[in-house]
Parts: C-alpha cells; structure tokens; sequence
C-alpha cells in the first residue's frame, strides 16, 4: 500500500486539507499520514477536531515572534526527516504558506513528488500578498501535480509551461469544508442580536496599514449602528497590537478570540457581510451567498470579482470605508451580489484530489476536471 502524507501548518491548511485526508483515507488502496509543523498552534489544532483529524508528527517549528527565514531552516531539515521515518511515497501541500514552500522543497531533495493543492493561484504582483504569492509560485514549480481550483487557475499553469497532462481542476477543498463546518456549526455564545459584518484583518502587507484601517472600521460601525460588527481577531500579537486600541470602546463592535472552524462558518453563513484581507473567506463568502469586501489592492482569486460576489476594496484607509459604506448602505446592491454565482467549487473537490494523487501513483485513471457551472447563485457548481 502507497503512503501519503498531507503537510501542512495553519489553520486555514488544516481546514482545506481535512476533506482531502478523509477522502484519501475513504480508500483501501493509500495509507493516509498528516505531518504538522505547527505553523500555528491552538487555531491549527481547533480546526482538525472539527474535521476529527489527527497528526502522525508535529515538527512544532514555531516559536514567539519567529522570523520567516528562522522558520523555513528549522522546517526543512525537520520535514525531510519526517517524510522519510512516514515511508512517504507523495506528499500534498497545500495554498501558499511558509510551510507550503519549505515542506515542498523538503520533499524534492529527498526526492518524493509533491502534489499542490490550491495551484496555479496568482495575484500578479509577486510582493501582494507577501510572502504568499513567491511561496505558491516555487511550490508550483517543485510539483509534481498541479491541483488548480478553478479553470483560471489551470490556464495560469498552462502560460507558465507547467505540463498540461499534470494539471487537474477539482474546484476549492475549501468549499467542501465550509460546507461540512456550516451545517454542523452554531454561532458563538453571548452574540448580541445581528445583523451582522463578520470582520477578519490579519495579513502581512496590511500590518503597516492596520490601525487606519481599524479606525475606518470604528467609524463605519459608528455610522452604522443597526449592524452588529464581529471580529474574531488574529493571534499574532502586531495584529492585535494594531486593532484593540481603535475597536475594543466601540459599541457594536464584538472583537473574539479566534473562533472554532463551525463557529466561525456558521458566522459567516448568517452574515451581511465579510470584510477580510484573507483568501479563503474569498471563496467561503462566495460558498455561502455573503458578499464579500476584500481589504486588498489585487487578489489571487479574480473569479470572485468576475462573477460579483467580492468587491476589491483596496488597503488604503479611505478607499476602504468608502467602499464599506456604499454597501452597508446599499441592501439592493448587496443582495445583487449574494446572488452571484459561485464559481469556486461544488463541495466534491476533496474526491478529485484523491482520485488524482491514485492516478499519479498508477492506481486509477485521471479524474475528469471541474468546471463551474453559469447559474446564479451560491450552491451553483
């Protein structure tokens, strides 16, 4: 029997892989293994006890206030030492993390072929979002197997010479996930009344941004008192340095620790609005028929924008609150774009992915590519 590890070491790798692990392990002829190298902490290791997923090693790389080049060094030698005591035969990572990066190149200088989940996604700006994008590029380039998520992204492959017959389309595991999380979730306890904008701000490149962009979300909730803004902020301590002394005083603004995977889907699946910088709540909005603002200049998921269900809002403060203020303002404008059409994934992407790692092992044919389909909608696939 063939052995493959799933690698991976945030939160929102633990939950796009989660459906992967349970769809690789639904089959009797791979030997399913997970490899963490604790990227994150108590949020990776909430995320896999919804999914009831548990490691096989955990490098437990991370340490307070890391540098990223400290943490590739100590995650390359640890994850090339664990894939072989694992007996790996292929490995699967997944998006655009430091860990996506360094676990991959790992795997190649040991020599086991690496299949990329989340493929061929790009922003077109190799500094936006940083260092995501430079990570999800090399990655691909060390592949063995491209698994794109959208038509889009498999074209990005193709113009980079990235061998066609290696590509697969399989739609966004994320959206199986989210799908899964949301039925089963419920909402945090102690919420006043809605309705609600579900806030996330956490990325990289908007840290020097974040306290503007905090006081413009202070503002917008203060001329918005009939929404209730939810904010379950990010562990990193720049984050919350930023955000707290602008948003902890102001009424309808509920800043949480970060939530459980169900909590937070259930969340998102009754809100007005998601206002993030982050990738995979792109794609979770479109899932779940919530529009969506994106707090980011460019984004690696332009089928979102194409189709009407996320708006780029940029990351200067006051092209943000404008923005902001046109939709909460706006409820025609917001139910337009709910009725989008989701052009991410019909929730089977988790069985492509395996389906297509059997067919790089010898053990079955290649899975036929997803594609979206053209109705509106957010169950469209």
């Amino acid at each position: 029997m063939r052995t493959v590890t799933l690698a991976f070491g945030t939160r929102p790798e633990a939950i796009k892989m989660a459906p992967v692990h349970h769809a690789l392990a639904a089959r009797d002829d791979l030997r399913v293994r997970v490899l963490l190298t604790g990227q994150h902490r108590e949020q990776l290791e909430q995320a896999l006890a919804v999914f009831g997923v548990t490691a096989d090693r955990d490098l437990e790389a991370m340490t307070e206030r890391q540098a990223l080049p400290d943490l590739f060094a100590r995650i390359v030698p640890a994850a090339a030492r664990a894939l072989a005591e694992l007996e790996s035969d292929y490995v699967l990572v997944h998006g655009d993390t430091l860990t996506t990066f360094a676990v991959a190149w790992a795997a190649f200088l040991e020599g086991v072929p690496v299949g990329h989940v989340e493929a061929g996604l790009r922003s077109g700006r190799l500094d936006e979002p940083f260092p995501e994008e430079a990570n999800r590029r090399l990655t691909d380039i060390l592949a063995d197997l491209a698994l794109a998520p959208t038509p889009g992204a498999a074209a990005n492959l193709r113009a980079e010479g990235f061998d066609p017959a290696r590509v697969v389309v399989t739609g966004q595991t994320g959206i199986d996930a989210v799908r899964f999380a949301a039925a089963r979730g419920r909402l945090p306890a102690g919420l006043p009344p809605g309705p609600y904008v579900t806030v996330t701000l956490h990325r990289r490149e908007n840290w020097p941004r974040l306290a503007d962009l905090a006081a413009a979300l202070a503002r917008t909730a203060g001329r918005h008192p009939e929404f209730t803004f939810v904010y379950p902020v990010h562990k990193n301590p720049v984050v919350r340095e930023a955000v707290r002394p602008a948003l902890a005083g102001v009424p309808n603004f509920v800043l949480l620790e970060p939530l459980e995977f169900s909590e937070m889907a259930a969340l998102l699946a009754v809100s007005e609005l998601i206002v993030t910088d982050s990738g995979g709540l792109q794609e979770e909005g479109a899932a779940l028929g919530v529009p969506v603002v994106v707090a980011r200049n460019v984004t690696e998921r332009p089928e979102g924008v194409e189709a009407g269900i996320l708006r780029l809002a940029g990351n200067e403060p006051e092209g943000f609150e404008r923005t902001l203020r046109e939709l909460l303002a706006d409820a025609v404008q917001r139910a337009r774009m709910a009725a989008a059409p989701n052009p991410y994934g019909d929730g089977r992407a988790a069985g492509r992915v395996a389906a297509a790692v059997a067919w790089r092992l010898g053990l079955g044919p290649r899975p036929d590519d997803w594609a979206p389909s053209p109705e509106a909608g957010p169950d469209a696939g």
